[in-house]
């Protein structure tokens, strides 16, 4: 934090965006797996939240987090990622209710499926597990997801973009889901 003070004078944004936790079936995945999983996205998100706090109420500032929709939806081959975003979406809700008296304001964003690095990795290993081309094994992704098509990173940095503008100035706390209709739980 002293780095991007000394540079810029202030801090307007904190973007909390880490992932990469393991998936696989509940009952293979040790205890270990499970502490990376929330360390590096659950508790790297409270440690810069906590950092940046003072100087956002000072900018009046914001936050965004960057969750996921499997913390709205539980999965099978998914538990600890599934966890750890849902206690991204408690912290967005709780950081919100202390926002609103500090004129910090906080909210998340819960990506689906995202064409990134990571979502080519996946479409490799079922295209390789099934014997099919990668085309074929984005179109059955696609189709299993009952989605159209996989999102654009630059769709999530739009979303950012607006939570942070004064046309967002009255979410606080706001969840939205950014996955092409794949969620349809309340």
């Amino acid at each position: 934090m002293t780095a991007v003070i000394q540079h810029f004078g202030k801090i307007d944004l904190l973007v909390n965006n880490a992932g990469a936790t393991k998936r696989g079936d509940f009952l293979s995945l040790i205890e270990q797996d499970w502490a990376d999983g929330f360390a590096l996205k659950f508790f790297g998100a409270v440690r810069l939240s906590r950092a940046a706090w003072p100087h956002l109420v000072a900018s009046q500032g914001n936050i965004v987090n960057i969750a996921g929709v499997g913390g709205r939806t539980g999965s099978a081959e998914f538990t600890i990622g599934g966890s750890v975003n849902a206690a991204m979406l408690n912290l967005t809700k709780s950081l919100a209710d202390r926002g609103l008296k500090e004129k910090v304001r906080v909210n998340a964003i819960n990506p689906g499926y995202i064409q990134t690095d990571r979502l080519t990795v996946r479409i490799q290993r079922l295209a390789k597990e099934k014997a099919i081309s990668e085309e074929q094994a984005t179109k059955e992704m696609i189709e299993k997801m009952g989605i159209d098509r996989f999102g654009k990173p630059d769709e999530i940095a739009a979303m950012v973009a607006f939570l942070a503008s004064p046309e967002a100035n009255y979410c606080q706390g706001s969840i939205i889901d950014v996955d092409g209709g794949m969620t349809r739980t309340l």
